[in-house]
């Protein structure tokens, strides 16, 4: 994919803050050279360094080794207790990267398959143009994130005092979104992006051979009556209306053979919605179902429910300053604030559930230009799409801090 080292005058609407050909270079090779360098999880200890390196080289504080291998820069301008954090994830994925570029992944089995490369470059471009260009008032925390792919990184930072340790009045973040195009944004109030939960089922019976198996108590005739009940979650215990759900079953596994009964059957799968209360009543009638089948059946039983990712909720009053700075960077065309929930998850949630805040899809664009689908391994950030982002960043910033900021 070729990238730009100006903003392409079809990208340049909206009426604000034109940044300058040296900063859309700079982020342009920020973003590629974290391409080159990929790392995942909480171990991304080169790539913490390289951003906390050029957030100190802007004249902002940096804070370490916040869940784990998390950083904070801190930039202050004026004299208002007011304050706002801006969110990007540093983690890659476990992807070989079949791409050919010369800023292909050197991290052989690891890629940006998702753009936290992007997002890291565009939130670095807005922290240096708003260190150069401090026409707020109060405080701006740059919160850089690991492992977002696992869902644990957002939680880590907040267990390590991230809104404890720092005055944090609301938080945003950002993500591109590909086949939506560049240079127009989607968001809406409430529940944007699902939650993700599994389950693991574990049925003991007694097994035995396959010529006999009224001597025995089946787990296979168990467990696919518990697959059938399951499906009775979505359609009989939630609204129709209001608890959009999925629950699905994508294991079964037996130690059993062709005339061997198994004695233990485990059944995993996933379920995703969009309300913690939906999400409490799915687990709530999961536990019942197969406590009931199974007690029905004779059979002995095991259930563990694990959530990842919480849905990504955005605050009303959030959601509407985001799009106000949207629609001044973008044109009012070009921002949907009323965009279909997507049932893709996201651990920024984690952060929803504690400050408000608004979670934003930037477009990645379409076909050959940024339409690859994230998690791909030929995907790559669409570079033409650092100014803009960037640009909404000190829009908000600016918007939220201004001195006439009363809220």
């Amino acid at each position: 994919m070729s990238s730009s080292s100006s903003e392409s005058p079809s990208l340049r609407t909206g009426s604000s803050l034109p940044l300058s050909p040296q900063l859309i270079a700079d982020m342009t090779t920020w973003r590629q050279h974290l391409h080159q360098f990929p790392e995942c999880g909480f171990d991304v200890n080169l790539t913490a360094d390289f951003i906390a390196e050029k957030l100190e080289s802007f004249g902002i504080q940096v804070e370490r080794n916040i869940g784990k291998t998390g950083l904070v820069g801190i930039l202050k301008c004026g004299n208002s207790n007011a304050s706002i954090g801006l969110r990007a994830d540093m983690d890659a994925l476990h992807i070989h990267e079949q791409n050919t570029f010369s800023h292909c992944s050197k991290h052989d089995g690891k890629m940006h398959a998702c753009g936290h490369d992007g997002h890291s470059a565009m939130l670095l471009g807005a922290a240096s143009y708003l260190a150069q260009n401090p026409q707020f008032n109060g405080t701006v925390y740059f919160i850089f994130q690991p492992d977002e792919e696992h869902g644990c990184g957002a939680q880590a930072m907040i267990d390590d005092g991230l809104f404890t340790r720092f005055s944090i009045d609301e938080v945003y973040g950002i993500h591109n979104f590909p086949g939506l195009a560049e240079g127009e944004l989607m968001v809406r109030p409430g529940s944007l992006m699902a939650s993700e939960s599994g389950f693991e089922i574990t049925i003991k019976g007694i097994g035995g051979h396959a010529a006999l198996p009224h001597q025995g108590i089946d787990p296979m005739v168990v467990g696919a009556q518990v697959i059938l009940g399951l499906q009775t979650i979505v359609s009989r215990n939630l609204s129709a209306i209001s608890d959009t759900a999925v629950v699905s079953a994508t294991e079964f596994i037996t130690d059993g053979t062709v005339n061997v009964i198994p004695t233990q059957v485990t059944i995993k799968g996933d379920c995703r919605c969009f309300t913690e209360a939906t999400l409490a009543r799915i687990e709530e009638s999961m536990a019942r179902i197969v406590a009931g089948i199974c007690q029905a059946a004779g059979a002995s039983h095991a259930f563990t429910f694990t959530n990842t990712f919480y849905p990504t909720v955005n605050a009303k009053a959030q959601t509407v300053y985001a799009v106000e700075a949207a629609q001044k960077v973008l044109g009012a065309d070009k921002v949907n604030a009323e965009c279909e929930p997507l049932t893709i998850s996201e651990d920024f949630s984690s952060m929803l559930r504690v400050k408000p805040g608004c979670y934003v899809l930037l477009g990645n664009g379409v076909n050959s230009v940024g339409g690859c689908a994230l998690h791909n391994p030929k995907y790559d950030f669409n570079d033409r799409i650092l100014p803009l982002g960037a640009r909404y960043w000190i829009q908000l910033v600016n918007d939220r801090l201004s001195t006439a900021m009363v809220d």
